[in-house]
C-alpha cells in the first residue's frame, strides 16, 4: 500500500515559562523563528510531506509570515487548535484523509533530524508505529506520600516526538472520548490495546520550554552548522 505522509505540528504554546510576551514558537533562533526550523526539517525529511499546523487562530498570521520566508514554501495547511492537545491534534487529525503515515510533533522541537524523521517513518511502515525514547541520565526517586525510594532508571524512558502511527491505527484512537490520562499520542492509541514500538531518539531533540532550552538550542545549531 502506498501511504501519504502527513506530519502534524502542534504549536499552541505560550510564552509563560519563557518569561516572553512572544510564544515560544515564534522565538529566535540562529536567525529565524523556532518554528521554521521545526517545519524546515519536516519538509526536508521528505519532499511529498503535507504539513498540518495547528495553531491558536490568533496566530494564523505569524505562522504565514514564517512560511513566507521559505525558499520554496512547502505545503502547509493551518488548522485551528483546540481545548488541549488532545483536542488539537483531533482537529489536525481531519487532514487525514487517506491511507497515511502520520507524524504528530510538538512545534517547539525545532532540532529534530529529518534523519529521524526517516527512522519513524520506515518503522511505522513495518510496526505501525514509532514513538522515540532516549535514556535517563539522572538518578530519580519516586514519592510515596512522605516517603521516597530509588528506582532503577533503566526501567524507565523519556518521551520525544515526533510519535509517529499509520492512519489506521491513529484515526480510530482520536474518535475515543478525551480521558486526561491521554498525557500524549501513544497512550491514546494503546487505549484500542494497540502496544506501541519505541525508538532511539536523539540527545538534540529538546523541547523548548525555558529560556536556559533556548541557549542550548543556538549551540546545538551552531554545532550542526559548523559540522555542515
Amino acid at each position: 500500500m502506498e501511504y501519504k505522509k502527513v506530519a502534524i505540528i502542534v504549536a499552541g504554546g505560550s510564552g509563560t515559562r519563557m518569561q516572553s510576551a512572544v510564544p515560544k514558537q515564534f522565538l529566535n533562533l540562529s536567525g529565524k523563528p523556532v518554528l521554521y526550523h521545526t517545519i524546515a526539517a519536516f519538509a526536508t525529511a521528505f519532499p511529498d510531506m503535507e504539513i498540518v499546523l495547528v495553531l491558536p487562530e490568533a496566530h494564523f498570521t505569524f505562522a504565514n509570515d514564517i512560511l513566507s520566508a521559505f525558499e520554496h514554501r512547502p505545503a502547509v495547511t493551518l488548522v485551528k487548535g483546540g481545548e488541549t492537545r488532545f483536542h488539537s491534534v483531533k482537529n489536525g487529525l481531519q487532514q487525514v484523509t487517506t491511507p497515511s503515515v502520520v507524524f504528530v510533533h510538538d512545534g517547539v522541537r525545532p532540532l529534530v533530524s529529518p534523519t529521524l524523521i526517516r527512522h519513524c517513518y520506515d518503522t511505522a511502515i513495518s510496526h505501525g508505529s514509532a514513538i522515540p525514547v532516549v535514556d535517563m541520565k539522572d538518578s530519580i526517586r519516586e514519592i510515596a506520600g512522605s516517603n521516597n525510594a530509588a528506582v532503577d532508571r533503566d526501567r524507565f524512558k523519556i518521551i520525544q516526538t515526533p510519535q509517529t502511527f499509520l492512519s489506521e491505527l491513529i484515526l480510530p484512537a482520536f474518535e475515543l472520548p478525551y480521558d486526561p490520562l491521554f498525557t500524549d499520542e501513544a497512550t491514546v492509541v494503546e487505549r484500542l490495546g494497540h502496544p506501541v514500538y519505541l525508538v532511539a531518539g536523539e540527545e538534540s531533540n529538546i523541547k523548548i520550554t525555558k529560556p536556559l532550552d533556548l541557549t542550548i538550542a543556538e549551540a546545538l545549531l551552531k554545532d550542526r552548522q559548523a559540522i555542515a
